[in-house]
C-alpha cells in the first residue's frame, strides 16, 4: 500500500487533470443528483466531542477563504444574507465569535496559522521570506499519523517554494477550466487563474482517488479576494462594497455545493470541517480600502466555524477571544494527536467544551496581529504595525523607519467598530499595552534566521497578478 500511495502521490496531478474532464462532465448532473436523499448525520453531545480523540476514522477538511471579513457575514450579524451556507454550518456546529488573524497579508498570516507562532516567531514578514524547514507543520504531523495529505491552493503567496508544501504528499494549484462567459462579462478584471469551482472539482477528484483512506485536505479559495460573482450571487448591488458581498455569497454557494457532495457521498459522519480566513478587507473606515496595509479590526477580524462529524443541535458559540495561532493546536487536540510543540497559540478545546455546557471560562490572554508595512519593498527598513488585544482593548502601534511612533487605543466593548481613539484619555492602559507590544517585537524565531528566496520575475508577475504592488 505504501508503494501504491507513493506512485499515486507522484502522479496524482496527472490523474486529477484527467479526472477533471470526467468531473466537468458529471458536474452537469450535480444539481439533479442533489435532489437524492443524503445520509442523515447523527446528533452529538459534549461527550461525543470529548471522544473524538479516541476515534481513528476522522478526516480533516480545512477550508481557507481568502479575504473573508467576519462582520460582513450574516453568520456574524451582518444585515445582508451573505452567508447562508455558513449559517447552516454554525446552526449545528461551532462558531468562534471573536477570532483574530495574525496579519492582514496572506503570506505572513498563513505562516502564523500553520505554525501556531506569531509573525515575529514564524519569521515570515517580508515578501522574500521562506518558512523555515525547521518549522513543524500540521501536514507533517498528520502524515506521520496515517493521513494522506493534500493541499489545493489558488493564492501564489502560499506556493510550495515559500515553504508551505511541507508535509503535503500532494500540493498543487487546481487545473483551471474555461470560465463561463456570463461570469467573465460581470467580472471584466478577472485574471486567468480560474475560479473556486476548479478547486472544488479537484477536491472531488481527490476524494474519488483517496476517499477510502484517512485524509487531510486543505482548500485555499480565492474568489472573495478577486471579488468574483455571477448571476446567481448578484444580489446586493454594484458598488465596491456590494460587489464584495456578492462574491461572499457566491463563495457560500460554491462551498454549499461541495458540502452537499460530501453529504451525499457519506463523508460527513467522519469528517471534521474547519473554515476560517487569513485576513479581512477594509472599505474606507480609515480612508483606505483593501488589505496588507495595517492590522486594524476590519482587516484582522475573521470568521472561524467548525463542523463536527455529528450535529450539535442549536450549535455552540465560543465567545472568548480566539486567533489563528490557536487553529491547529485546537484541531490536533480534538483528534488526540501530539501537537506542534512550543507554540504561541493554544488549544481552544476547553473553551469549546465549556461553551457546549453553557459554562463560562475565564480568559485573560493577550493576542497580537502584526504587519511589516514595508513587506513588499526591496531593501526598505522595517516598519512594524502591531496590534495588541487584551481586556477588551485594541492598542495599535505603528513604528516608522525614521524612528517616529504613532499610537492608537480603542475600547472594543464600547466601540464595536473601533473608530474612537482613546490614546489621550487612558494613559494607564496605553502604557501597559505598549509594554506588551515592545515585548512582542523582541521575540525571535525558534530557528536561527528566516530563510530567503531570490524570487524571479515570473514569480513576481504571478504575485502582482493578485493585485499587490511589488517593485
Amino acid at each position: 500500500m505504501s508503494q501504491i500511495r507513493k506512485i499515486l502521490g507522484q502522479r496524482w496531478p496527472w490523474f486529477a487533470a484527467a479526472g477533471l474532464v470526467v468531473a466537468l462532465y458529471l458536474a452537469q448532473f450535480v444539481r439533479i443528483s442533489l435532489e437524492l436523499p443524503a445520509p442523515e448525520r447523527p446528533n452529538g453531545t459534549v461527550a461525543d466531542i470529548e471522544k473524538l480523540s479516541d476515534r481513528d476514522d476522522v478526516n480533516v477538511l480545512f477550508i481557507l477563504v481568502d479575504t473573508l471579513r467576519a462582520d460582513r457575514l450574516s453568520t456574524y450579524g451582518y444585515e445582508r444574507p451573505t452567508a447562508p451556507f455558513l449559517d447552516k454550518l454554525a446552526e449545528n456546529g461551532v462558531l468562534f465569535g471573536s477570532h483574530l488573524a495574525q496579519s492582514s497579508w496572506t503570506k505572513c498570516s498563513m505562516a502564523s496559522l500553520w505554525t501556531g507562532l506569531y509573525p515575529v516567531r514564524a519569521g515570515v514578514t517580508r515578501f522574500e521570506h521562506v518558512l523555515s524547514q525547521d518549522a513543524r507543520m500540521p501536514a507533517e504531523i498528520l502524515s506521520e499519523n496515517g493521513f494522506f495529505t493534500a493541499g489545493l491552493y489558488r493564492n501564489g503567496w502560499v506556493e510550495g517554494y515559500f515553504g508551505f508544501d511541507q508535509g503535503f504528499e500532494v500540493y498543487t494549484r487546481p487545473t483551471s477550466k474555461l470560465v463561463d462567459a456570463s461570469i467573465r462579462l460581470a467580472n471584466p478584471t478577472l485574471k486567468g487563474g480560474g475560479t473556486d469551482e476548479d478547486a472544488v472539482l479537484a477536491a472531488m477528484e481527490f476524494l474519488r482517488i483517496y476517499g477510502d483512506e484517512r485524509w487531510f485536505l486543505y482548500l485555499h479559495l480565492m474568489d472573495v479576494h478577486e471579488y468574483l460573482y455571477d448571476e446567481d450571487s448578484a444580489q446586493f448591488g454594484t458598488d465596491y462594497s456590494s460587489v464584495y458581498d456578492n462574491s461572499v455569497l457566491r463563495t457560500n454557494l460554491v462551498m454549499d455545493e461541495f458540502y452537499k457532495y460530501l453529504e451525499r457521498e457519506g463523508y460527513l459522519e467522519n469528517t471534521l470541517i474547519v473554515i476560517t480566513s487569513d485576513h479581512g478587507e477594509a472599505f474606507g473606515e480609515r480612508g483606505s480600502e483593501g488589505h496588507a496595509r495595517a492590522v486594524y479590526r476590519e482587516t484582522t477580524e475573521v470568521p472561524m466555524i467548525m463542523s463536527l462529524p455529528f450535529k450539535i443541535p442549536g450549535g455552540v458559540v465560543v465567545d472568548q477571544r480566539t486567533q489563528n495561532v490557536d487553529v491547529w493546536p485546537t484541531i490536533l487536540d480534538l483528534l488526540g494527536i501530539e501537537g506542534l510543540g512550543e507554540v504561541d497559540g493554544k488549544s481552544q478545546v476547553p473553551a469549546l467544551l465549556a461553551a457546549a455546557r453553557n459554562e463560562s471560562l475565564d480568559d485573560d490572554g493577550t493576542s497580537f496581529a502584526h504587519l511589516d508595512q514595508n513587506w513588499g519593498r526591496r531593501g526598505a527598513n522595517i516598519a512594524d504595525n502591531v496590534a495588541v488585544l487584551k481586556d477588551g482593548y485594541r492598542y495599535m502601534q505603528e513604528k516608522k523607519p525614521d524612528g517616529s511612533l504613532k499610537e492608537e487605543l480603542f475600547n472594543s466593548r464600547e466601540d464595536a467598530a473601533e473608530l474612537t481613539d482613546l490614546i489621550n484619555d487612558d494613559a494607564e492602559t496605553t502604557e501597559r499595552l505598549r509594554g506588551l507590544a515592545e515585548g512582542y517585537l523582541e521575540r525571535t524565531p525558534p530557528w536561527d534566521i528566516p530563510d530567503m528566496l531570490e524570487i524571479d520575475e515570473i514569480q513576481l508577475n504571478q504575485l502582482r497578478a493578485l493585485g499587490y504592488s511589488i517593485p
